[in-house]
């Protein structure tokens, strides 16, 4: 493979993992609204008897009853979700350093590798802690998982342009 070909493939999978941070960030501003929408969806749609049998509806049910009154007592509490979609936005710009140098700037691929793994004890200590289902904490982790898959061939391309340039 030439330094060119590489060079295009990790930025491809920078860019997927850039957009993958940037849509979970946005999507945490408008917690309450999106709920409201799963919430309808999931009551009024042909997928309701399967929402109901596995539990999904009765715990989406729940999570909007306690953020609708967390938001009309407490909606400062919103805050907090607020500095989480910040923080994968400015996550996501870190990205940009290796799109623009990736054998400079592979540090960052690692630090992503180590956050990635990092959010499987997160989601089952924290979530267990939390009460957080088990199905639900196995979606969280997956979030580790799959965010992994592209920086992980983004080093082993890394890699391959620093070893052609010994």
């Amino acid at each position: 493979m030439t330094h060119a070909e590489a060079l295009r493939r990790i930025r491809f999978w920078l860019v997927f993992f850039i957009i993958g941070l940037v849509l979970s960030g946005v999507t945490a501003f408008p917690l309450k609204t999106e709920l409201d929408w799963l919430a309808a969806g999931l009551h009024h749609s042909w997928i309701q008897p399967a929402a109901a049998s596995t539990h999904l509806l009765p715990w989406i049910d729940r999570v909007q009853q306690a953020l609708t009154v967390t938001s009309s007592r407490y909606p400062f509490l919103a805050y907090g979700t607020d500095w989480l979609a910040f923080a994968h936005l400015v996550i996501a710009i870190a990205f940009v350093g290796p799109y623009v140098d990736p054998v400079r700037n592979k540090w960052v691929i690692t630090f992503g590798l180590i956050a990635c793994a990092a959010v499987i004890p997160l989601a089952l200590i924290a979530g267990q802690v939390r009460g957080i289902p088990f199905g639900w904490r196995m979606i969280d982790c997956s979030f580790g998982i799959f965010g992994a898959i592209p920086l992980l061939r983004c080093k082993q391309l890394i890699q391959a342009i620093e070893l052609g340039k010994r």
